[in-house]
């Protein structure tokens, strides 16, 4: 076996972990895909005597892969990024699969991944490199050129904002009383129960994507999410439970046909954020298949 076919072994013993890592940099399994086949091709001519940590180091090249992905893309994104909601991961099952269990280890929901948005490149990969996956410091100033010093500010930077974000309820039966409770409220026009479910601060935030940019929104408070709900009580008879990132949340099919994902953030025993993807052009990329109503999980449908 040559250095490059054992390279690329190791690269595939790894390659969860290293989905998991493009995925929070990157907040798009698509993306995340992309970046790890650039990274085997930068492994190549690698000299395998010289690494010491074969998933620290890989770690390393997945993160720089994603770096330069992220420059790029601010540069190229037309949508303004407040209303910018990441590509959900969603299932119909409470017990996940291999795949989505690393991707979404560490409750890795979509709160966390808007404020990861928010970040500059440099100091997402030195948060998401040190603080979820305990790079050192020395090795992420090397991935981004900066002195050890300078990485440290940026993830401290960084850290700072993760926590201001709402401390999401782990309680997946609570989370789905409470996301049962909204659409119920939604659906009967009920102003002061929807008040009752969410959170004083809450932010309701909507991303059409391209095709449907004019639909894109950022909403804050309980009185002024509540009044554009009741806007959309009609939708009730067409909504599927599902897990959205782990959390409970919902997809929204008229006729059959993906409409929406919706992401509900529980914080306090109170929906804090609602994130909710329009966009046709990622949702078809999702690839979902919508199951009828008796092939999902009693439980994940109560």
């Amino acid at each position: 076996m040559n250095q490059r076919e054992w390279l690329t072994e190791r690269f595939a013993e790894h390659e969860l972990h290293l989905r998991a890592v493009a995925y929070r940099m990157l907040g798009s399994a698509a993306e995340a895909d992309d970046a790890l086949q650039e990274a085997r091709l930068r492994i190549r001519g690698q000299d395998p005597g010289a690494i010491e940590n074969m998933q620290a180091w890989l770690t390393t090249v997945i993160g720089r892969v994603c770096l330069n992905m992220l420059r790029s893309r601010r540069i190229r994104r037309e949508t303004s990024s407040e209303f910018h909601v990441p590509d959900p991961l969603v299932s119909f099952h409470d017990t996940a699969g291999p795949e989505q269990e690393a991707l979404l280890s560490d409750s890795v929901g979509l709160a966390l991944l808007v404020v990861l948005d928010a970040l500059s490149p440099a100091e997402r990969l030195a948060f998401v490199l040190h603080d979820l996956f305990g790079i050192p410091f020395s090795e992420i100033a090397s991935a981004l050129d900066r002195s050890e010093a300078a990485a440290q500010q940026l993830a401290s930077r960084a850290r700072r904002r993760v926590q201001n974000a709402p401390e999401p309820d782990r309680d997946l039966v609570r989370q789905k009383q409470l996301v049962a409770a909204f659409f119920a409220a939604a659906r009967d026009g009920d102003f002061g129960s929807l008040i009752r479910v969410l959170h004083a601060d809450v932010v309701l935030r909507i991303d059409g994507g391209r095709l449907r940019r004019e639909a894109s929104l950022l909403v804050r408070g309980a009185e002024a999410v509540s009044r554009h709900t009741r806007l959309y009580s009609g939708l009730h008879p067409h909504v599927v439970p599902a897990l959205v990132n782990g959390t409970a949340g919902a997809l929204v099919v008229p006729r059959g046909g993906l409409f929406a994902v919706m992401g509900f953030t529980i914080s306090q025993e109170r929906i804090a954020e609602i994130d909710v993807l329009l966009d046709p052009e990622r949702l078809a990329r999702l690839q979902l298949t919508i199951p009828l109503a008796e092939e999902i999980e009693p439980d994940a449908a109560d």
